[in-house]
């Protein structure tokens, strides 16, 4: 089975995974995955991510970030540019989420970067997501 829009199915598995409190999840590996990733790690959001090399495509494991006991530090992540729906963002127009509470990451031409990291490059880009 082939999945057209495997971001998403990244994102509602870290999102399923943090709701039942759990410490990691497996992913499909992707390159545009990892680079999501070393963006949510730079913004605090996971605490880190590791590859594992198998026969097949590969898998991510993610280490998801508590701040407390109970409490997680990801509380909603939504997927914003769709494969039937892409939304773009020029350089002035870039989101803000939830004041700077939260942050968007956006696919630019200089790589996959957070919403603040392109407003300080001047570059806009396909905005991948919102995570607060």
């Amino acid at each position: 089975m082939s999945l057209s829009d495997p971001i998403a199915d990244a994102l509602t598995s870290i999102r399923n995974a943090n709701r039942v409190r759990k410490e990691r999840v497996d992913l499909k590996a992707s390159n545009l995955l990892t680079e999501v990733l070393k963006v949510l790690r730079q913004e605090s959001f996971i605490a880190d991510y590791r590859r594992i090399e198998d026969k097949k495509q590969g898998i991510i494991r993610v280490y998801l970030k508590k701040t407390g006991a109970s409490v997680r530090k990801i509380t909603h992540l939504v997927r914003v540019s769709k494969p039937g729906l892409r939304i773009y963002a020029k350089r002035d127009e870039i989101p803000t989420v939830l004041n700077g509470l939260g942050t968007c990451v956006l696919s630019t031409p200089d790589g996959v970067l957070s919403g603040q990291d392109a407003k300080k490059r001047n570059v806009g880009g396909e905005v991948l997501l919102k995570i607060w």
